[in-house]
């Protein structure tokens, strides 16, 4: 059998206009971080994109007086009609800007350029819209009549989906009323910098939003600072577990959105073809780092050879490359050490036993790469079928009846999502019912609404994002 041969189509990076530093944005403006400056770059060849400051802890507090000052001054102040126009007016802007946003994004964070443009950027421009439509709507958001802003929202964001991460964010917290202080992972500042840009363009007053980098000791700093109200983590379980342990006692509210390992369930009866497409988005998408990926495939023993001999078929004709390549199914892993982590996990399957396949691929000789890998033969007690292995890396396993798949589905330390694929509305139903999952996909995988609310169970945190429900972590009680 032979494949259509794809000639290069790169996007061009002439659309972006970047700086060659980027300092903090605090209060409307950039200025610059008192702490060690560092480089972001390309995983995919590993140059350097520009180069970025630290917050130091002086400089979080400078970033929380001002938010204090706006919302005080300002921005409490204003009615939900017109917090609302603003966040409209972003969400046009990301929309003008949404070439040059995916085209960042793709750069700084190695995932493909049409998964940038045709899902992170438009997700983006969503999530403002439907928060714009819910700011002068708050006394009906079920908290009664007057319901109040926190205050001021600390927020630390993942490199996985950056900007779509704040968003995710910052849109709620502003219809709210509140003020944000906000971090971006260190690896995928970039976005979140022009998105400064955006907010200068929308005339935002300042210090209603500030974007302060840096590594882990930034954020340490921003959780901990006491004029924070709200804290917003999206990001590993360890550090959800020491955040969470920090405002212990502090009387700020926290909304905490961490890792998962998904079971996608087939069953015998499923529509195969679309299910195999379910299995790709599900795992492969943004080279696997999506905390509700469905790494782990639960087959229905009948079915199961079938099932992994398209899989392994569809596989063949992933292309993997140049994340600004529109071509490109399969980017380059985010960082050096997440590779690592990938490899590490990977030879821990094969030394337990599991059978392991790779799709064929070549890989550049720069950058960070992974082929998509499927692991069969896998037991439930395997390393590979418990841990978060966050990288395109798929676990199968089998089960006979819907009970024993309920139970290898809930046997896990997370519960952020899972996935059901069968023609029978009533069985769907009947074991969506029983999973211990925040979001449970119905013949679909990772697809996301504004409008639906998204968070999990145990060890994937507490809290939603999104819909009506992400309004509320936002919010106190009314005033009545």
């Amino acid at each position: 059998m032979s494949f259509l041969e794809y000639a290069p189509a790169p996007e061009s990076r002439s659309i972006l206009n970047l700086r060659d530093a980027y300092g903090l944005f605090i209060d409307g403006e950039f200025v610059d971080g008192s702490g060690e400056t560092f480089a972001t770059i390309s995983p995919a060849d590993e140059t350097r994109i520009a180069t970025i400051s630290t917050a130091s802890d002086a400089d979080v507090a400078r970033a929380v007086a001002a938010a204090r000052h706006a919302y005080d001054k300002t921005w409490s102040k204003m009615s939900g009609r017109d917090r609302g126009k603003y966040l409209f007016r972003v969400a046009r802007l990301v929309q003008e800007r949404a070439r040059e946003l995916a085209v960042a994004e793709s750069l700084d964070n190695g995932k493909p350029i049409k998964e940038s443009r045709d899902v992170d950027v438009p997700l983006v421009a969503a999530w403002f819209f439907y928060y714009a439509g819910w700011a002068d709507k708050l006394d009906y958001a079920g908290l009664g009549a007057g319901p109040r802003a926190l205050g001021v929202a600390g927020q630390v964001i993942p490199w996985n989906f950056p900007l779509l991460m704040l968003a995710w964010k910052i849109a709620p917290a502003l219809a709210a009323g509140n003020t944000v202080v906000i971090k971006p992972a260190e690896t995928t500042s970039l976005s979140a910098m022009i998105f400064a840009e955006i907010l200068q363009q929308a005339d935002l007053p300042p210090g209603v939003v500030n974007i302060i980098t840096g590594a882990g000791a930034t954020g340490a700093a921003l959780v901990s600072h006491p004029d924070v109200d709200k804290v917003a983590f999206t990001g590993s379980t360890g550090v959800g577990r020491a955040i969470a342990k920090q405002v212990a006692g502090s009387g700020k509210k926290l909304t905490l959105e961490l890792g998962g390992k998904a079971a996608n369930i087939v069953f015998d009866d499923a529509p195969i073809e679309q299910a195999i497409e379910g299995i790709v988005n599900g795992i492969f998408f943004n080279q696997g780092h999506v905390c509700c990926a469905g790494s782990r495939l639960l087959v229905q023993e009948s079915i199961h050879d079938e099932v992994v001999d398209r899989l392994k078929t569809r596989l063949t004709t992933l292309r993997m490359g140049d994340p600004l390549d529109k071509n490109t199914d399969i980017g380059a892993i985010n960082s050096r050490e997440q590779l690592d982590r990938i490899r590490e996990l990977s030879d821990i399957g094969e030394a337990e036993g599991a059978e392991r396949w790779s799709a064929p691929c070549e890989i550049p000789d720069r950058g960070f790469w992974f082929a998509p890998t499927i692991f069969t033969n896998v037991q439930a007690s395997h390393r590979i079928a418990r841990d978060e292995i966050f990288g395109p890396v798929l676990s199968v396993l089998t089960f006979r009846t819907p009970a024993e798949a309920i139970e290898k589905a809930n046997n896990t330390p997370y519960g952020l999502s899972a996935g059901i694929w069968s023609d029978k509305g009533s069985r769907i139903l009947a074991v969506a019912d029983k999973l211990r999952a925040g979001v449970v996909w119905a013949n679909t995988f990772n697809r996301f609404d504004p409008a639906s609310p998204f968070g999990g169970y145990k060890e994937s945190g507490y809290g939603r994002e999104g819909g009506r429900h992400g309004l509320l972590a936002y919010l106190k009680g009314a005033s009545a």
